[in-house]
């Protein structure tokens, strides 16, 4: 769907159609701003896409929608993005979780489970962790009174605060698996904002997934879109921010074209987007690029998880070790800890179930050791590492031998950090960007303003999110 455009001038130029993108576009359009998404691939969504395999959607990114609300809850990030979007909740057609949990030890000895009411986390850590529910309780209080869609907040250890609370070296670990896992490019670390911001999404909130996946998600945001007069150009990127002293005055196409515009909002990343400007600008990146990629595994079953014996597990964050290492791995794929998700296991209306099973399992992996493979032995090491992670992962699962998978098995895939590269242009593989995040969005150039990832507000609501308050603060306001 591309919205054809006869101007070479805008208002606002967007570069990159992901979700934070194409939120601001949006909220800008609204407001009766002349604006232009500018995207190099075919697919909206970025991070959070879908592509076709074999007659199959897949999602990309999407494990949940987190942030998840029940209707009438009010002030929450999911209601403001409704209400900034003008976005009927229906529309979303959101499913909640049936259950998760973090699963720690070399088969899951001890776990703690999770649904969308937060008194079953409670519960759980008072059953597991007896000694530490007083501190718990505390550091809850201290999230929820912390103000974290603050731009000016100067950051704070995460790992200081919770351990100020936390004596349990592993409810710790059990506490930062989750977070990190969903939203963390700093690694051992997190900023204690972007700790809160994940704790909120994930715990306080909830997960949530519409039947046919993220592509609901996507379908709605380009119909608001284009309802509110945006425009957008697929299959055709930014190669240059053209500046005249302080201020960018245009951006240089792949083409070769030169569009103009007042202000530019960049949804690539902090250092992707100091890339784009100017030598005369910039002469080295200020944003570090980020050290954490990850490995992805897709597997299509015959049947539901739960006829494998699987049960109504949604998500599972597992780690077998003493501590969690939220490190870039040493080899091509770290198994010891990572995330299984099962679409399947919503709680879909009226007993609808997906036609087939799918079973996701994502590890912490190497960009470098990824990079520098030849074709042949990239494959290889894909066929390896796919094994090696599925059985690292199924250990933390009821047991189902290895000739019932494969006779189960319809179909599979695999993503790397060379895939997220080549599909998002993310320096390094590094789905979550830079560890570096600019709160105010500021860049080199007072009219050039990053959203999204390297803005600092995660989650798939959160990258939304991004994109209205950036387009809020520095356009809309003034």
């Amino acid at each position: 769907m591309d919205y054809l455009n006869t101007s070479s001038h805008y208002d606002v130029v967007i570069i990159g159609a992901g979700m934070s993108g194409v939120a601001a576009g949006i909220r800008l359009a609204h407001f009766g701003q002349k604006v232009c998404i500018f995207e190099r691939h075919n697919a909206v969504g970025g991070l959070n896409s879908f592509y076709s395999q074999s007659g199959r959607k897949f999602d990309v990114g999407l494990h949940a929608l987190t942030n998840f609300v029940r209707p009438g809850v009010k002030g929450t990030p999911l209601t403001k993005l409704l209400r900034q979007l003008r976005i009927q909740r229906d529309e979303f057609q959101l499913a909640e979780q049936k259950r998760s949990r973090v699963a720690f030890g070399p088969s899951g000895e001890v776990s703690l489970n999770f649904t969308n009411d937060f008194e079953v986390f409670e519960s759980e850590i008072a059953r597991a962790f007896p000694a530490q529910i007083d501190g718990f309780g505390k550091l809850v209080e201290a999230i929820r009174t912390y103000d974290d869609v603050s731009l000016g907040a100067q950051p704070v250890s995460a790992r200081a605060v919770v351990k100020s609370f936390i004596g349990d070296a592993q409810l710790e670990d059990m506490l930062f698996c989750p977070v990190m896992y969903y939203g963390s490019a700093q690694e051992r670390d997190m900023e204690f904002g972007q700790f809160v911001i994940m704790f909120k999404a994930l715990f306080l909130e909830g997960f949530a997934r519409p039947f046919d996946g993220v592509r609901v998600i996507l379908r709605v945001l380009a119909d608001k879109y284009r309802a509110a007069g945006g425009e957008r150009r697929m299959k055709c990127g930014v190669r240059k921010i053209i500046s005249t002293q302080e201020r960018a005055t245009a951006v240089e196409l792949d083409t070769g074209e030169v569009i103009t515009a007042n202000h530019i909002l960049s949804s690539v990343g902090g250092p992707e987007t100091e890339q784009l400007l100017e030598s005369t600008v910039t002469t080295a990146h200020t944003s570090p690029v980020g050290a954490l990629s990850f490995v992805e595994t897709i597997t299509i079953l015959n049947q539901q998880p739960r006829e494998l014996g699987w049960g109504d597990d949604t998500i599972v964050f597992f780690n077998d070790s003493e501590r969690f290492d939220y490190t870039a791995a040493q080899d091509q794929v770290d198994p010891r800890s990572g995330v299984i998700c099962f679409p399947n296991n919503f709680a879909y209306a009226d007993g609808q179930e997906l036609p087939e099973g799918v079973f996701r399992c994502t590890c912490l992996a190497n960009y470098g050791e990824w990079k520098r493979l030849e074709e042949r032995d990239y494959q290889a090491a894909k066929a390896c590492w796919f094994g090696i992670m599925q059985a690292s992962a199924r250990r933390f699962l009821p047991t189902v031998s290895n000739e019932t998978l494969a006779q189960n098995t319809l179909a599979t895939d695999m993503f790397t950090p060379r895939t997220v590269e080549k599909f998002t242009r993310h320096f390094g593989g590094a789905i979550y960007g830079s560890p570096l995040k600019h709160r105010q969005g500021r860049t080199a150039l007072e009219n050039v303003y990053l959203c999204g990832t390297d803005q600092g507000f995660l989650g798939i609501i959160g990258a939304m999110l991004s994109g209205i308050s950036m387009a809020n603060y520095h356009i809309l306001r003034g």
